[in-house]
């Protein structure tokens, strides 16, 4: 690379948190181990192609403000690989290991899928050269099946049969791309596979078509040796009324209804999660209460605007929550922290990416330390162990091993003296307690 697309930005080290230079780290030191793992391995931190390269900062009053030099908004095959090759100097000077993208964010849609996917053939060949030249890896890809036109009313879910079968020729290329470029995984997020309105909307129709695709891609993965992960990732709603993959529970739900819950796990989202209106710790713990939680977007939203606003990770409380449900799950094998996250439409300079990412690693390391803090001291483990001890042994453990039955509970409950005798749920010391570790 021999153009310099950041001149003037310095590799970001980590200097402790006395240091004054908005240009480094003052938490996230890579290779600082906590809980016998380090930091750099503990996250596995991935730009996100779509925001920090090609996001324009745009929003619904207004178009975008983002200076992206490296980018000249051409729908060429040359300013695409421009694109790369800044994209691989800004992993390279904040120290991130990976990256995902969509299909049409590394390289442009043509007037045909044959020109489409040629000029992906021709770009990934560039990426595939910046990999091996600088270790970086992909985490995962998809295909964008919700910014063109013909998606405008869905692509799985699409009441027109053309459309479906488009759509599952791109997710065939993508996929094919994400397996040349070594991608640990792929995703499939449902942008708008769902409905505006129910009055011409055949859901169960729909919902078969969706599975139908996603069975497909399972076969197509054995057929080209793909060995990466299949993700889901829920969003509630927007640009749809409803989407089918609306939360952690729905997806669960859908992939067990049509056989599929083997073959994927899912991508959590911040900020999808309070769109859904439950908290990230709550989508995490669905995820991992079922095995299936695999990688995470993160991000978070803003509570006083109603739609997607994708702002990076700055509540250390927020990223304590999510580092504690990771880590209780051991940690990630083929996923991610995914920066799915972009700077405000104010700050559009192209070192506000820098300051951007930054702040969420630091945020992340600050969670990092305070979760493992918390479950080493073991208090708050302990006290959920024993709110529901009653189950580990006499009836509550013949309950849970299905030794009996409404007769049988019946008569245990006849021969006790009293009502049941609660303990207090002690919130308020939880609380003050993760607060004590807080970091």
């Amino acid at each position: 690379m021999s153009k310099e697309y950041f001149p003037g930005i310095p590799h970001i080290k980590y200097e402790g948190p006395n240091s004054r230079n908005p240009l480094s780290f003052r938490h996230y030191n890579a290779k600082e181990k906590v809980g016998g793992k380090t930091m750099r391995e503990h996250f596995r931190f991935s730009m996100a192609y779509w925001h920090a390269m090609k996001n324009p900062l745009g929003d619904p009053f207004g178009p975008g403000t983002a200076l992206r030099p490296w980018d000249d908004r051409s729908n060429s095959v040359a300013n695409a690989k421009n694109v790369a090759h800044a994209a691989f100097e800004f992993m390279d000077k904040l120290g991130l290991d990976y990256y995902c993208f969509h299909d049409r964010d590394v390289s442009p849609e043509l007037e045909t899928l044959a020109a489409s996917n040629k000029a992906l053939d021709e770009v990934s060949d560039e990426l595939l050269k910046l990999q091996k030249s600088t270790g970086k890896k992909l985490l995962w890809g998809t295909a964008c099946l919700f910014s063109h036109p013909r998606y405008c009313q869905g692509a799985g879910t699409s009441p027109n049969a053309d459309v479906f079968a488009y759509a599952a020729a791109q997710v065939k290329k993508a996929m094919e791309v994400t397996h040349k470029l070594g991608g640990e995984g792929y995703t499939f997020w449902g942008g708008r596979e769902g409905y505006s309105t129910l009055f011409n909307t055949d859901m169960k129709r729909e919902l078969d078509h969706l599975a139908r695709l996603l069975h497909m891609a399972v076969a197509y993965k054995k057929t080209i040796g793909f060995k990466g992960q299949f993700y889901i990732e829920p969003k509630p709603r927007e640009p749809s009324t409803h989407q089918y993959d609306s939360d952690s529970a729905a997806c669960l739900n859908f992939l067990r209804e049509y056989g599929l819950l083997d073959h994927f796990k899912l991508n959590i989202e911040t900020n999808h999660a309070t769109l859904a209106g439950h908290t990230v710790q709550h989508d995490l713990a669905v995820a991992r209460a079922a095995g299936a939680l695999g990688s995470i977007d993160a991000n978070t939203g803003d509570t006083l605007i109603g739609w997607d606003t994708d702002q990076f990770p700055t509540d250390v409380y927020m990223t304590t929550q999510i580092m504690i449900q990771l880590l209780l799950m051991g940690g990630f094998t083929t996923g991610g922290l995914n920066f799915d996250a972009k700077p405000r439409r104010e700050s559009f300079d192209p070192e506000d990416l820098f300051h951007a990412h930054i702040g969420g690693m630091d945020a992340f390391a600050r969670g990092l330390k305070s979760a493992h803090a918390l479950l080493k001291d073991g208090r708050w483990t302990k006290f959920i162990k024993k709110r529901y001890s009653s189950f580990d042994s006499g009836i509550g453990a013949d309950i849970e091993k299905g030794k009996v039955g409404f007769k049988e509970l019946e008569a245990y409950t006849l021969k006790q003296k009293g009502e049941p005798k609660l303990a207090s749920g002690r919130q308020e010391m939880l609380e003050n307690l993760l607060n004590d570790f807080i970091s």
